[in-house]
């Protein structure tokens, strides 16, 4: 595997030969991510990973200093998994000049949940991920259903700017306990570890609540008591929410609820200094 920190050698090694399949993280690399190597690797093109933090997605009194590099380690586990390039650049190589020119995504889907928690991350997602798209012009992008929203983000963004690229979302890859892989478990003391896969239960049994539903109504309750379960065991929700897979919307008709897969709950909470997110189709 060869590892590019610029542009430059990144349109050189890219100039010849057969459009790749791009995996867009930012380090700190686990078994979800190498599985969306895995998957790029199905696809039959060569893979390129990149790792780079994005100060555009990160909002003031984030951690975006904290945010945990660890690129040789990173390195090293994209060789085994049979990456063939690793595209890692730093802050000035990615944006020589300040980005004044940024996406703006449809308020209607990037205002909600993760939007209105977090304003101004999704357009710092979109600008990054367009840019890359531009740098390394692959056949097809895999991204982790884990980040839901964002999924859903960048799809719409690739379809309203027509680029010749195809977006693949893979599922959620998880602990034996439930928990959702994801870099910022790495924050959780031992006790928060214990107590992080409440979250995913929270979601499974609000799922099960909201089939159940008769009308909206009950479907709010059973939203704002999930809520409230959580903050009971020592959490601070952002959301937990059911909403429709196809824009991210509430239901508005209370026969929605027992459409089969046409759902998803979506959560996000605080447990300790960390926070967490998670989703789960239905």
């Amino acid at each position: 595997m060869r590892m590019l920190h610029s542009r430059a050698a990144l349109r050189e090694a890219l100039s010849p030969g057969p459009r790749p399949v791009l995996v867009p993280t930012m380090g700190n690399l686990h078994a979800g991510h190498l599985a969306l190597v895995a998957r790029a690797r199905e696809l039959g093109a060569p893979v390129i990973a990149s790792v780079f933090v994005n100060r555009l997605q990160f909002g003031p009194g984030e951690d975006f200093d904290r945010y945990p590099r660890t690129l040789q380690r990173d390195a090293q586990l994209l060789e085994q998994a049979g990456c063939d390039l690793l595209f890692a650049p730093d802050e000035a190589e990615m944006y020589p000049a300040p980005q004044t020119f940024h996406v703006r995504p449809d308020p209607s889907l990037a205002g909600e949940l993760e939007g209105a928690s977090r304003p101004g991350h999704f357009e710092g997602v979109t600008t990054v991920v367009l840019k890359l798209l531009q740098l390394v012009q692959p056949a097809a992008a895999v991204f982790g259903k884990k980040d839901y929203q964002q999924l859903m983000l960048i799809r719409a963004m690739v379809e309203q700017f027509a680029l010749p690229v195809r977006i693949e979302g893979l599922d959620t890859v998880r602990e034996q306990d439930g928990l959702a892989l994801s870099s910022r478990n790495g924050y959780l003391g031992p006790d928060e570890r214990v107590r992080a896969p409440q979250l995913a239960r929270a979601l499974r049994e609000l799922a099960a609540r909201a089939r159940a539903c008769a009308d909206l109504g009950q479907l709010r309750q059973a939203q704002a008591e999930a809520g409230q379960g959580l903050r009971e065991l020592g959490w601070e929700p952002d959301y937990l929410s059911v909403r429709r897979r196809a824009d991210l919307q509430a239901p508005q008709r209370p026969e929605e609820l027992r459409l089969a897969a046409h759902l998803v709950v979506l959560g996000a909470a605080r447990l300790g200094r960390t926070r967490l997110i998670d989703n789960l189709e239905f």
